[in-house]
């Protein structure tokens, strides 16, 4: 029997990274699993990659409609929700002096706004003694040049799980967040930049890492896994790093 055998579970932000892998965990380890992206196609290859047991919805996490047609649709099939792993997020590079309002605006609308309001949307569904992990960062701790406002709301992300871990115990929801440091994911394709600054961003931040190289998507994956499971029980506001002992330099 697998760590989640029986459990529905929503990640989103699964169409690619950490979320797919978590998602290919999550099925492996038991679970059904819901899984969200904003673009349809790239959900519809995610949802064959995992190949069974898995469900796509598309949708976008800082539109509320987007979330109260995804619960809806999890309501009705399911009746109820056991994990929520909030891993959408977005990133871009901008230093100070150069940041504009509509980035700024995009940044907190999905990691803080959408991510929270993820969760309030769930709480209806979501199981007494239910699993809640939230995506964060190795940023808010080792800082990077141009990544203000992305670090800033991850801090926000963290500051979020210390204080639901106290409004959500009287129905004993685990609330917890993984933070990975630099992960061999497709966010660096997306970024806009050429490959060879792309690929100084990636060498910089490799040099900073004890291990000596990037992150593994289904290395976080377990992490989040472990999270979700009764492995963690005792486990409650915490920020897990799982990043080859960057922050611990």
């Amino acid at each position: 029997m697998g760590k989640l055998e029986g459990k529905i579970a929503l990640i989103t932000g699964a169409s690619t990274g950490i979320g797919l892998a978590s998602a290919q965990e999550f099925v492996r380890e038991g679970a059904y699993v819901y899984m969200t992206g904003r673009h349809q196609r790239e959900l519809d290859i995610a949802v064959a990659a995992v190949g069974k047991n898995a469900c796509g919805v598309p949708g976008d996490v800082a539109n509320l409609t987007d979330l109260d047609r995804l619960y809806t649709q999890i309501g009705g099939e399911r009746g109820r929700l056991d994990i929520l792993f909030a891993n959408a997020g977005v990133g871009t590079f901008e230093p100070l002096g150069e940041i504009t309002e509509g980035n700024f605006d995009m940044i907190i609308n999905v990691n803080l706004r959408g991510l929270l309001f993820t969760v309030q949307k769930s709480l209806p569904l979501m199981k007494n003694g239910g699993v809640i992990v939230l995506c964060g960062s190795t940023n808010t701790i080792v800082t990077s040049q141009g990544l203000s406002v992305y670090s800033a709301s991850k801090a926000g992300v963290r500051s979020l799980a210390h204080t639901w871990t106290q409004e959500l115990k009287d129905r004993n929801l685990r609330v917890n967040v993984v933070s990975p440091g630099p992960t061999d994911t497709p966010i660096f394709k997306k970024t806009g930049f050429p490959d060879e600054v792309v690929q100084t961003f990636i060498d910089n931040a490799v040099a900073r890492v004890p291990a000596g190289r990037m992150g593994r998507p289904e290395e976080v994956a377990r992490a989040v896994t472990f999270l979700a499971s009764d492995d963690s029980g005792f486990i409650r506001g915490v920020e897990l790093f799982v990043d080859g002992g960057m922050t611990s330099l």
